[in-house]
């Protein structure tokens, strides 16, 4: 059994896609358990995947690729997790803010967050601090994750900590922030909670939010 987790671990990092599907499908008909084959293959990759990005192993193009792969094996799992009462993580609602219609970043963040058991509320492109709020109410989640590419958008983070301040929210999340032009200073200017040069830095200060 530790021989077909290894390899599912193995083909996730290297981004092989069809394999992938192939011994994941293998794996359950051997009687693997797809909560073990999420918690002990793909989680661990997607882990390796973000520490060989952030070290400059991986190039972003890499850790596209593997995050596709981990995309496509996780939705052929999610009716077997489901159905075994997988637990959640934590819920994040992410989107790149009004004006900005950048999200190849966000987009990695979300399947990494997805890989590592989190719930993820998309909000997709130019999502307007009343889209956060609206998305806070409904969603309830313990993350709200805002991405920016462009300096003039950046402002637009602002409005939005504003906004789930006013709506009485803010106390209840923790406010994440990234994208190219951020900056830490930037992130503690508006109120956010934390700031992640990358994917990778993203989930690991979700989890720490956690612990």
């Amino acid at each position: 059994m530790a021989g077909e987790i290894e390899t599912i671990r193995d083909l996730c990092v290297r981004g092989k896609r069809a394999e992938l599907n192939a011994a994941v499908t293998a794996a359950i008909s051997a009687g693997l358990s797809a909560q073990e084959i999420m918690g002990k293959g793909l989680i661990p990759a997607m882990s390796i995947v973000g520490e060989r990005y952030s070290s400059g192993e991986f190039f972003l193009p890499q850790m596209m690729i593997a995050a596709r792969a981990m995309q496509e094996a996780v939705a052929a799992l999610k009716p077997l997790l489901t159905a075994g009462a997988y637990e959640t993580r934590a819920k994040a609602v992410i989107g790149t803010v009004a004006g900005d219609f950048h999200d190849i970043g966000k987009n990695i963040v979300k399947i990494m967050l997805e890989g590592q058991g989190y719930e993820v509320v998309d909000l997709g492109v130019d999502a307007s601090a009343e889209k956060f709020v609206e998305a806070v109410r409904n969603n309830a989640p313990q993350f709200v994750l805002m991405s920016a590419l462009i300096t003039l958008t950046m402002e637009s983070m602002r409005k939005t900590v504003q906004a789930l301040e006013a709506a009485g929210l803010r106390g209840s999340i923790w406010i994440g922030v990234g994208g190219a032009p951020l900056t830490k200073k930037f992130a503690d200017e508006i109120g956010a909670d934390f700031y992640s040069e990358d994917a990778y830095q993203c989930v690991e200060a979700c989890n720490a939010q956690l612990h």
